[in-house]
């Protein structure tokens, strides 16, 4: 055991000492999730991801619980002040837990969030959108029988400077927003944002669960913008299906949409982190808490690796079969 931990060292070493980031390249920082290393970041349910890409820096989602989001954030040295806009996916609690922090700490940042018609982000609605009864009299009508023209409804973060999204969008050079409904379980359908980034070798798309199904996600993605998709990172919500319907989904993202690698997270689901990876060997990259995926735009080298300077919990603690770092030149 004490080996495995001198191999890591050295092997963290090599990665963090020399390496260069060049503003064309792609990385993604995971900042939120509940599975990882030991480390000092704190694991819990829920997923955030920092993206820097073609020299911007932005957010895509917030984790479950402000103070761990807060706290993954200090710890992993992410200056929330250099964000040029945040995403949330939607509206469920584990994705967007932190916002509180996040406005308290940049009440000036663009937000993109979904619209729905009484989201919990804010909206508003045609003011005749509800049947009327002209026959009453006026204290029995809303607004005396005389509404406005549009009603915009209240959000749980008034200071939050929300852009509501409802469809494909483009929100900055090569950087998109896949808007589709979904569901889960009991639960209303929703709407979700999916990020795509344009690189190079293709499109990177980052999702938060997959509500519409990972498989029409990647499948907007190939029609909308016609290009290879290089990686898709996050949550694949594959974590209630069954071991047959995930055997397919792996294939179909390997063998018929040509998805070149994966990076699942969050709510994919162990059997699932199981199944991928026996489908995507070599191009499968491990993306738990704390793991930077980088994609450098020259070489065309993708790798996987923990966040520089990340403080470590005592050995030991390395499996023989965790593999912490992966780099393939395709």
């Amino acid at each position: 055991m004490a080996a495995q931990f001198i191999r890591f060292l050295l092997l963290l070493t090599c990665l963090t000492s020399g390496m260069s980031f060049a503003e064309s390249d792609t990385r993604l920082t995971i900042l939120y999730d509940a599975f990882g290393p030991p480390t000092t970041l704190t694991k819990d349910w829920g997923f955030s991801v920092v993206i820097e890409h073609d020299g911007s820096q932005f957010l895509f989602d917030t984790g479950n619980n402000g103070d761990i989001f807060a706290h993954n954030v200090k710890t992993s040295g992410v200056d929330l002040n250099k964000l040029q806009f945040a995403i949330i996916s939607h509206r469920h609690g584990d994705h967007m837990g932190g916002l509180a922090y996040l406005v308290s700490q940049r009440p000036d940042l663009p937000i993109y969030a979904p619209r729905e018609g009484f989201g919990v982000f804010g909206a508003d609605l045609p003011g005749d959108f509800y049947p009327r009864n002209p026959s009453l009299s006026a204290n029995m009508r809303y607004f005396d029988g005389k509404p406005p023209s549009r009603l915009t409804f209240g959000t749980a973060w008034p200071k939050a400077k929300f852009n509501l999204v409802s469809q494909t969008s483009k929100i900055g050079a090569g950087i998109h927003l896949i808007a589709l409904k979904g569901s889960w379980g009991t639960d209303l359908p929703l709407q979700e944002l999916s990020l795509v980034v344009e690189t190079p070798k293709g499109l990177v798309i980052v999702v938060g669960c997959s509500h519409p199904t990972i498989e029409k996600i990647i499948e907007t993605a190939k029609a909308e913008f016609n290009q290879p998709i290089h990686l898709v990172i996050g949550g694949t919500h594959l974590l209630p299906a069954p071991v047959e319907e995930i055997q397919r989904i792996a294939t179909a993202m390997r063998d018929i949409f040509d998805v070149e690698w994966v990076a699942p997270a969050h709510c994919t689901g162990e059997p699932a982190f199981g199944s991928l990876s026996e489908s995507f060997r070599d191009r499968y990259l491990y993306a738990g808490l704390g793991s930077v995926i980088r994609l450098d735009s020259e070489s065309g080298m993708i790798s996987s690796a923990p966040i520089a300077n990340l403080p470590l919990l005592e050995p030991p603690f390395i499996d023989d079969d965790f593999v912490l770092f992966h780099e393939h030149e395709h």
